[in-house]
């Protein structure tokens, strides 16, 4: 990818965030700034708080401590400019694509737009995709890459400044996942959206981020590395090795003390 956009003030900042339950801790002190045009992957064993992370910065979910914040506004709630998505694109099936794309632009917390700009968004961000041409197919005769790209452009009709993906890609076969990978990229350079990308692959995590984040095993945040290799990258086997390497080590270190302290 190409180096962020933008000022180098965050756009969204986790500050000391924790989350613990009676018993267990699953987020402990975590800080992390995401800038506009950046994209900011997440690795972390089973169980480090990663998805838990993602819901707290989209304001699902608040922090026991620690804060998160959004052009320095301490975030109360969900916001329209803040958009999540998972791995399975849970669309309506008794919608079409393009219905299912502008499904939600007419909720409360939404900015009030006419039956014309909903279908001026629902259009950019089909486009974006490169679905233009199924908007009227149902959920059932998508592929599981087309699926993606619709759960996709639903997000982008919101035109967020804030994009939380959790493992979008996680189900789809190599290919289909090197494709959306690919538009990944290209979404957030069309977009300069700030995007955090929760992802168990560290090599997808090369492939498409300017910066990647380890979780521990409790929680915390013990490790980045930033990506300072020119796209495309699929190509740059021996530049990425070396860092490929170092991030797995790290991984595997976090997991053999999670075994020691079981």
């Amino acid at each position: 990818m190409s180096q962020p956009t933008g000022t180098h003030q965050p756009l969204v900042e986790a500050r000391g965030v924790g989350l613990t339950y009676p018993g267990r801790t699953v987020l402990q002190g975590v800080n992390l700034s995401v800038r506009s045009g950046e994209l900011v992957s997440v690795l972390g064993p089973s169980g480090s708080g990663k998805s838990t992370l993602l819901r707290i910065l989209a304001g699902l979910l608040k922090p026991t401590s620690g804060q998160i914040f959004v052009d320095d506004v301490p975030l109360d709630g969900p916001r329209p400019d803040v958009a999540l998505a998972f791995q399975d694109p849970c669309l309506l099936p008794w919608l079409s694509v393009e219905r299912n794309v502008g499904f939600g632009l007419g909720f409360s917390r939404q900015p009030a737009l006419s039956r014309a700009q909903r279908g001026e968004r629902v259009s950019a961000a089909l486009d974006e995709v490169g679905l233009s041409h199924a908007r009227s197919y149902m959920p059932h005769q998508l592929s599981g890459g087309m699926a993606q790209r619709t759960a996709l452009a639903r997000c982008l009709t919101r035109q967020p400044r804030t994009l939380l993906l959790d493992e979008p890609f996680g189900a789809l076969d190599e290919v289909t996942r090197a494709g959306m990978q690919r538009l990944l990229v290209k979404v957030v350079q069309d977009t300069h959206a700030g995007t955090v990308l929760v992802t168990h692959d560290i090599d997808e995590a090369l492939l498409v981020s300017d910066r990647i984040v380890l979780l521990g095993a409790r929680g915390s945040l013990i490790a980045q590395w930033h990506v300072n290799v020119p796209a495309p990258r699929a190509t740059e086997v021996q530049a990425l090795g070396a860092l490929r390497i170092e991030i797995l080590q790290a991984l595997q270190d976090v997991m053999s003390r999670e075994r020691t302290i079981a």
